[in-house]
């Protein structure tokens, strides 16, 4: 018997590191979490101890509405893990959300070279082997 030399599709699956656990614990949930700075009462991406604006280490943990504009986009044609050649084209955009911070995330649903910068769009959710999802996003009305 002949094992098939295929390469079988597997999302990166992000590290969780001590600073970003409690965004990663919200997505087994779908919830998008934001760190915000209470000495500034701004939000900061991506998740870090000490605010880089002011410096205070005064960071709680408050849910986001998921929805914001394409900041930026670019289309892979050809992705460079060959295990993932069957997911392209896609865009990957970065989406400034309501919030005020910038999350960077595949698109998903629709003609990748349809997305625009400008675009509203929504967080969505692709799970993860363990019990995670990933953000994505879709395009939303505006």
């Amino acid at each position: 018997m002949t094992e098939d030399a295929t390469p079988t599709v597997k999302r990166f699956e992000p590290p969780i590191g001590t600073a970003s656990a409690p965004f990663w614990e919200a997505t087994r949930d779908k919830r998008l979490l934001l760190p915000w700075c209470t000495a500034c009462e701004r939000p900061l991406w991506y998740p870090r101890e000490v605010c880089p604006r002011c410096l205070d280490s005064a960071i709680e943990w408050r849910e986001a509405s998921g929805r914001g504009r394409v900041y930026a986009v670019t289309v892979d044609y050809k992705p460079q893990n060959p295990a993932l050649a069957a997911l392209g084209p896609y865009a990957v955009v970065l989406v400034e959300l309501d919030e005020g911070v910038r999350l960077l995330g595949n698109m998903v649903g629709g003609d990748p070279e349809e997305v625009a910068v400008g675009m509203a769009v929504a967080v969505t959710w692709e799970p993860l082997s363990d019990g995670h999802h990933l953000v994505q996003f879709e395009r939303a009305e505006p």
